[in-house]
């Protein structure tokens, strides 16, 4: 789509910017080709799984309701806050990477610079995070697969069934992760190494 004409809207197009583009005064990491096509995903994923929350809300005052007014506590409604509140928190881990609103020493953290943060970030992704998904996701197959086999549900009398099924989103959330981890280390390293190239937009939000 061309840049703009006379009259027209400007583009919302990001490009590469030349090798030699001074990233020093960048108030944050650029993005890359490859971080805002992951970033997306992971976004609109977020984006669905968000609305549990409201679900979960519901769930919660229709439980406590029941027990307090009408004596009456219903185990698959107790099952099922805990199965959301899972999904939610698991899905989460993976848009807490890419907006960057994960936990952080913040009281040594805001003081360094860009720089110097762009290097802690990328010892953490490699030599902790990275190890520490694939890990996960290592062992969560086994564990996941021996629950679909011997088609496992709750334990508790009035349980929910399918207690595989909410396993199985400790692999789908940690894939997630992973792509979520792979898009900020794109940024990263486009930011230190200028690998991947990084992207220029037009609202100056990431280089200037």
């Amino acid at each position: 789509m061309p840049s703009g004409s006379a009259g027209g809207a400007p583009s919302d197009e990001v490009t590469p910017v030349p090798r030699e583009y001074d990233l020093s005064g960048a108030r944050e990491l650029p993005r890359t080709r490859i971080s805002v096509v992951l970033d997306r995903i992971v976004e609109k994923i977020g984006d669905w799984v968000s609305w549990l929350w409201l679900v979960l809300v519901v769930i919660i005052v229709v439980n406590v309701t029941m027990r307090y007014l009408f004596g009456e506590g219903r185990i698959e409604f107790e099952e099922l806050q805990w199965h959301f509140y899972a999904v939610g928190f698991l899905v989460g881990l993976s848009y807490c990477v890419i907006s960057d609103t994960h936990v952080r020493v913040d009281v040594l953290h805001t003081g360094f610079s860009l720089r110097k943060k762009a290097w802690i970030e990328l010892f953490g992704i490699l030599l902790f995070l990275l190890p520490f998904v694939i890990l996960v996701l290592n062992y969560a197959v086994p564990f996941i697969l021996r629950s679909w086999e011997a088609h496992e549900v709750s334990d508790a009398p009035g349980g929910l069934p399918y207690r595989w099924a909410i396993k199985s989103f400790l692999f789908t959330s940690f894939v997630l992760l992973f792509v979520a981890t792979f898009a900020r280390l794109t940024r990263v390293t486009a930011f230190l190494f200028r690998f991947p190239a990084p992207l220029s937009d037009s609202g100056g939000r990431n280089t200037r």
